[in-house]
């Protein structure tokens, strides 16, 4: 355990940013989930739909830090492109 008070303001801060990013990652992978579905079921419709709500969510990943700048364009990318084949 942490002693210092610095320690243990920097746990606190730590906690605080985990839980943060933790939502954020779990709404990603459901945004994901989402698109992914709508492809299986060949719903280009509900697919695009779901590509369009889930690119801003992946951008403010990004900016928030929990995502890396090429990890979300290659996600972005990964997942145009599977939507596409439904074209």
């Amino acid at each position: 355990m942490a002693n210092h008070k610095s320690a243990l303001k920097r746990n606190k801060q730590n906690a605080v940013r985990n839980e943060r990013n933790a939502h954020i990652r779990t709404a990603l992978r459901t945004l994901v989930k989402k698109i992914r579905v709508a492809v299986s079921e060949k719903d280009l419709a509900a697919a695009e739909t779901a590509l369009v709500k889930a690119v801003p969510h992946i951008d403010k990943a990004v900016s928030k830090g929990v995502l890396h700048k090429s990890t979300a364009s290659r996600k972005v990318s990964r997942l145009t492109k599977l939507v596409n084949t439904l074209r």
